[in-house]
């Protein structure tokens, strides 16, 4: 997918209108996920350059900062170097300012669509724990399975805490072990007996189907919210 750069905002010849193109042609790509109910990586890659406008926008001097600079003085009497801004005009900071509001209205109107989606796939989602359950559900296998009723997809899940000054966030990682028929032998509980056979890494997993009528992408939409609905269902149980 294309993406922006870091600080496309910033970058290059600022002008407005050669950033709106910019910016609308970014915003016409994540669209076009959206509307086949693709959510990621476009959705998160939006989020990010939502919230460094945001975060720009709040902070005007960290704006003029991000500027490069020019060497314009060297002293060799006491080793000072001296520098100064290459952008101090007035009105191109109003230029920059201008690209920020507007770009910051046009990305929210696109993140609504993008958490309607979510919120909605969300909805759809059904998780039910398949067993009894270990003392320890921080490890164990997620499955899932959509309305094409073809197959199970087994994934290995690993919770994990996440730290930083302000909270604790948990933070969830999977890995594809494999997939079985959906035929009538192959039961929910039959496929975590076979699994607890023969994958002696996990002897006592926790195990948790997530199941909806619904079909939709595997690995753009699905399997991304079905992980976060996962979290939220064992911080909740637990």
């Amino acid at each position: 997918m294309k993406t922006l750069s870091e600080n496309w905002f910033t970058e290059g010849r600022i002008d407005f209108e050669l950033k709106k193109y910019t910016l609308l042609s970014y915003l016409q790509e994540i669209n076009q996920h959206f509307r086949k109910n693709k959510l990621y990586p476009p959705f998160s890659d939006l989020i990010y350059h939502y919230t460094k406008l945001v975060n720009f926008k709040e902070n005007k001097d960290f704006i003029k900062h991000s500027f490069p600079e020019r060497l314009a003085n060297f002293s060799p009497d006491d080793l000072k170097l001296t520098y100064e801004k290459l952008i101090t005009d007035d009105e191109l900071m109003r230029e920059i300012e201008s690209i920020i509001s507007f770009s910051i209205e046009k990305m929210d109107n696109t993140l609504i669509e993008g958490r309607e989606i979510y919120e909605f796939v969300e909805d759809q989602l059904i998780i039910e724990p398949v067993g009894l359950l270990p003392i320890n559900t921080d490890i164990g296998y997620m499955f899932i399975c959509d309305g094409n009723y073809n197959d199970i997809k087994v994934y290995e899940y690993r919770i994990t805490l996440i730290e930083n000054p302000t909270e604790r966030l948990r933070g969830i990682n999977t890995s594809y072990v494999m997939s079985y028929a959906n035929t009538f032998y192959n039961t929910l509980e039959n496929i975590k007996i076979d699994l607890i056979r023969n994958r002696t890494a996990l002897p006592i997993p926790a195990v948790y189907a997530i199941e909806t009528e619904l079909t939709f992408p595997i690995e753009e939409t699905l399997l991304p919210i079905a992980k976060r609905s996962l979290v939220k269902y064992i911080s909740t149980a637990s």
